[in-house]
């Protein structure tokens, strides 16, 4: 009877453990990255982190000291291994093609979004000129559909997002988020 509640304490144990082993903090997996920043890039990874639960953080400039760096490996090590027990071996070549794919349909979701009257009209009310348009883009699933906010960098950082907007690039519809 020991045995068998010490076997169930252990289960028990093992399967209540935290998701910060498996490389998850805060339903993310966090990869650290250190040097200077890739602009063109980063407007991608935050437009699939969604997807991909995958989250870059800035662990350091230009220069930083041996151990930051070695501590950064091994913890990258481990995120890349449960990040590959999730989506499998090759999670790194769909991951990059996602980013490749996100650029290009950016421009089609912009597409849209220029023509649309909705969209037109809310720029008008916040007094934003079409060709100053500045947004964030986050591809939502793989059937198209994305969510674009609309900022004024002039506004506060925390009121700064004049409204959000949902695009559909199947159906090339534009719905308001209330």
């Amino acid at each position: 009877m020991k045995r068998i509640f010490s076997f169930l304490s252990i289960i028990i144990l093992l399967f209540s453990c935290n998701k910060e082993d498996d490389g998850l903090n805060n339903g993310y997996f966090w990869l650290y990255g250190v040097g200077l920043k890739n602009m063109y890039g980063e407007e991608a990874i935050n437009g699939v982190s969604e997807k991909w639960k995958i989250k870059w953080i800035d662990a350091g400039g230009c220069t930083i000291d041996y151990e930051t760096f070695k501590k950064i490996i091994n913890t990258n090590k481990k995120t890349r291994a449960a990040i590959e027990s999730k989506y499998g071996k090759d999670w790194d070549v769909k991951y990059n093609k996602d980013l490749e794919d996100f650029r290009m349909k950016r421009v089609d979701v912009m597409d849209i979004l220029i023509v649309n009257k909705l969209f037109r009209n809310k720029l008008r009310d916040h007094n934003i000129p079409i060709d100053d348009v500045d947004k964030e883009v986050k591809e939502l699933n793989d059937k198209g559909q994305y969510e674009v906010a609309v900022i004024n960098p002039k506004l506060k950082y925390e009121n700064n997002i004049c409204f959000r907007v949902n695009v559909d690039t199947k159906d090339r519809t534009v719905k308001l988020i209330k």
